[in-house]
């Protein structure tokens, strides 16, 4: 620009600068003018401070455009089954085209009638209020449109202010300009506090109804639509009269404005609140102690409340797909429990669950110590007080009965006499009603265990149970007590001696076994269970059939225990001493190490990882764990595509030679046929496993399955101490076992073991472990003859002696030209059983 013109554009802009002051110094002589400029600065002044107190650091209403409010946990079973969830809130989220339209129109009613005309702002309805407010002097009341309800609920406090109110007036003109209509009342009607710990209508319907909102009547509608106003008035029967009132105003102001016609809001009006009491049943919340393990999980991994991150549990809207079998949980549940009690029947009272004060606040202390049982309609309830006839009871829901004398008479194993004598107010007990307001005490076991119930192809837990009852006792002895496992770790000894050059067959003295300690502690004499010096030489298999322990300590001795506590770290049971004592279970392990380490040995010895949770997703359903997890692809194909059927490769590391698994688990089939498990064998399917007995006996034990179903079992008490010298694995854990199998596997085909590659069946005399020429295993478990398992060039060789190649006179049935046992079954067909192997 030439300088001349720049020089006349600051001329006149000085110039006329000069005129506007040269005016303002003129008008403000005059008063009126003052005054107008006081006003406007004053006015200027009170813009800055409103701002600086109402507007400043106000949330940005940016954050609803992308809102996801917390949601629960959702956990499906292995079939896909919604059957628990954790959460400290209902919570339910729907999208606006999901909510019905009329029930849409019954909360505009209730809440904002010209919600779709104003701007966020009611301003006659502020006018009103405030007029209100002025005239009485009880709590302030509002005009609250939908949008300011959104303000207040997401991005503010309840705090009762007018500041609040002045703030939340100030965002709800914010959120009309950021959102549509639709999208304020999407989040209102998901986010809106109903009672019942319920937060949006849809979970309010399932807390009142017990239904979805697209299966409620009018008047269920109308009734949730009052709900904003008072929850916790309209909520409760007690105020049925009132909530009846306010519905029947909302149903009057839809017919007004329209929105139904006389005759549905006559109808709607004639009925009655038909509230349920059951609450929401859309998820069963079963599973007790593995569903509590599962949570444990998926806290330690994604965090528990929302401060923790966006995936947390009670917060994530997290999808869980677990490998809970409903079936094989009721059977473990039932058969742990129906195990300790025929452990503790006739041992009388074992006192109680715990203790509360007996004052006039024991119903909510009682409430308060969240101790329930869910077994056989039992409940827990408080001793209040008692006379020589009677108990007077309670419950935490406010309830009362009579507990008769006679109706407590079990023997009390503490201190001799009655329980009803040992009784005193303050006590929680386990009582049965036997007549309306009349009750029986029931016991709950001292005594407790775990079981626990596996895949051995993938790892899977199909089934978890901790103790007597999770409501009783949150912790679970299946994963998190240490027990010493007995004689169940004795097939990861003989394990390691098949590794280092013995075999089934391998004879071994079953006779007095001492160790020199040194001079301080001389010498260490072992003994098999119940007493006694041996009974001679024997085979590897007898030695375990039987659970002999000097045989197994021997052994031990011969192989050194450096490589038998690798082979137990190694199978993940633990780590433990290299002293000949572990060869017999004298460290310590918990059910869940015990069942995998027995499911691997099923497996050939190939690793698997205990797991509970297939996999996790986020609300919009993306795999968020296990981090490598993969989808296989074509696995739910509809119809066949002319391509090879997909299949998963094995996984895991080869831990264990496969045929030195294979080994162990053909020995332990014979635990079941003939050893200490032999109460199994009515059971008629194949099956392996070990029972196990500690010193004292402190705990019993019984580990073993099926080639597609492992469980493991042990009972004992928490505190560690003796039984009782005829408490068994035999006689105590076999039997839950056997429970089990019969409520959850009765339908399972049987499957016989599969040999891997490799191995040689061998048929040799059982008690000498001779090869057998001319003669054939039988059906009877007791036979002489039997088919052992051998790795090449192992098995006993032929022999120009002649009392080694006579032939064992054998069953008749299992004799003859055609080769068969007494099942009809030639040795051929077992063979193909066993994978062909020869």
């Amino acid at each position: 620009m030439p300088s001349e013109t720049m020089s006349h554009f600051r001329y006149r802009l000085r110039r006329d600068s000069n005129a506007v002051i040269a005016w303002f110094r003129e008008m403000w002589v005059r008063r009126w003018f003052r005054w107008l400029g006081y006003l406007a600065g004053a006015g200027v002044l009170a813009l800055i401070l409103g701002w600086a107190v109402f507007a400043r650091n106000l949330p940005s209403v940016d954050q609803l455009r992308d809102y996801e409010p917390p949601l629960p946990t959702m956990v499906r079973d292995a079939d896909g089954k919604p059957v628990h969830s954790y959460a400290r809130e209902r919570r339910v989220q729907l999208e606006y085209s999901e909510y019905p339209p009329l029930l849409v129109r019954a909360y505009l009613a209730a809440e904002d009638r010209t919600f779709f005309e104003h701007g966020g702002i009611d301003y006659p309805g502020i006018a009103s209020a405030i007029i209100t407010n002025m005239t009485n002097s009880g709590r302030p009341i509002g005009a609250s449109t939908i949008t300011q309800q959104v303000a207040k609920n997401l991005l503010l406090t309840n705090e009762l202010s007018y500041t609040r109110k002045i703030r939340e007036l100030i965002l709800a003109k914010r959120i009309e300009g950021a959102l549509t209509k639709e999208q304020i009342l999407e989040l209102y009607l998901n986010e809106i506090p109903l009672g019942r710990r319920s937060f949006g209508v849809q979970a309010a319907a399932r807390a009142y109804f017990n239904k979805d909102v697209d299966q409620l009547a009018l008047h269920e509608m109308a009734f949730l639509a009052i709900l904003p106003k008072a929850p916790e008035t309209y909520g409760r029967a007690r105020n049925a009269e009132k909530a009846i009132a306010r519905r029947n105003f909302v149903l009057s102001e839809m017919f007004r404005n329209g929105w139904i016609s006389a005759a549905q809001r006559d109808a709607a009006q004639a009925m009655p609140l038909g509230l349920s009491d059951t609450g929401n049943k859309a998820v069963a919340q079963v599973g007790g102690y593995y569903m509590e393990e599962v949570r444990r999980q998926l806290i330690d991994q994604f965090g528990e409340t929302p401060e923790d991150g966006p995936l947390s549990v009670y917060g994530g809207g997290l999808w869980v797909r677990t490998s809970y079998d409903g079936k094989m949980q009721d059977a473990t549940t039932s058969a742990l429990r129906k195990g300790l009690q025929r452990y503790d029947a006739g041992k009388g009272w074992s006192g109680p669950i715990a203790t509360i004060e007996a004052d006039d606040k024991w119903q909510s202390r009682l409430a308060s110590s969240f101790i329930g049982i869910d077994y056989d309609n039992w409940r827990v309830a408080a001793v209040i007080s008692k006379s020589a006839a009677a108990a007077r009871i309670g419950f935490a829901n406010g309830d009362t009965g009579t507990l008769p004398a006679g109706a407590a008479a079990l023997g009390y194993r503490k201190t001799g006499g009655s329980a009803f004598s040992a009784m005193r107010p303050g006590d929680l007990i386990a009582v049965k009603a036997t007549a309306p307001g009349t009750y029986q005490l029931k016991n709950i076991p001292e005594v407790s265990g775990g079981m626990v119930v596996q895949s051995p192809h993938s790892g899977r837990i199909y089934a978890m149970q901790g103790g007597f009852d999770v409501k009783l006792s949150p912790f679970n002895r299946a994963t998190q007590a240490e027990r010493q496992p007995g004689s169940t770790i004795k097939p990861f000894v003989y394990a390691t001696a098949l590794d280092n050059g013995m075999t089934p067959a391998t004879m071994i003295v079953d006779g007095p076994f001492c160790v020199y300690q040194g001079a301080r502690f001389g010498n260490k004499c072992f003994r098999n269970f119940g007493g006694g010096g041996g009974s001679g030489e024997h085979t590897m298999r007898w030695g375990l059939e039987q659970s002999r322990n000097l045989m197994t300590v021997r052994t031990a001795s011969q192989i050194g225990m450096e490589p038998i506590v690798d082979t137990i770290q190694t199978m993940g049971i633990g780590k433990h001493e290299p002293y000949l004592s572990t060869a017999l279970g004298a460290g310590s392990t918990t059910v869940e190490k015990m069942t995998n380490a027995f499911a691997m040995l099923a497996n050939h010895g190939r690793e698997l990882k205990p797991r509970l949770i297939d996999y996790a997703q986020d609300r919009r359903g993306k795999v968020i764990f296990p981090k490598n997890w993969r989808a296989c692809v074509g696995c739910n194909m509809s119809d066949w595509d002319g391509k090879p059927m997909p299949r998963f490769a094995p996984t895991g590391k080869q831990l264990m030679d496969p045929m030195t698994a294979y080994q162990v688990v053909h020995m332990l089939e014979g635990v079941v046929q003939r050893g200490t498990a032999v109460r199994l064998r009515d059971l008629g399917v194949p099956l392996f496993g070990k029972t196990g007995t500690t010193t004292g006996p402190n705990d019993v034990w019984f580990v073993g399955g099926s080639p597609d179903v492992v469980a493991g079992v042990y009972i004992g008490f928490d505190k560690p101490r003796s039984m009782g010298g005829y408490a068994q694995g035999g006689s105590f854990a076999a039997p839950i076992f056997k429970d089990f199998f019969l409520g959850a596997l009765t339908d399972a085909p049987p499957v016989p073991f599969t040999a891997p590659k490799g191995i040689r069946m061998v048929r040799i005399d059982r008690q000498s472990g001779r090869r057998v020429y001319g003669s054939w295993p039988g059906s009877d478990p007791k036979a002489s003859i039997i088919w052992e398992a051998f790795k090449p060039e192992s098995e006993p060789r032929r022999t120009i002696r002649e009392e080694e190649i006579k032939p064992i006179k054998a069953p008749k049935a299992a004799t003859g030209p055609a080769r068969k046992g007494a099942t009809g079954r030639s040795d051929s067909d077992f063979l193909d059983d066993r994978g062909g192997i020869i």
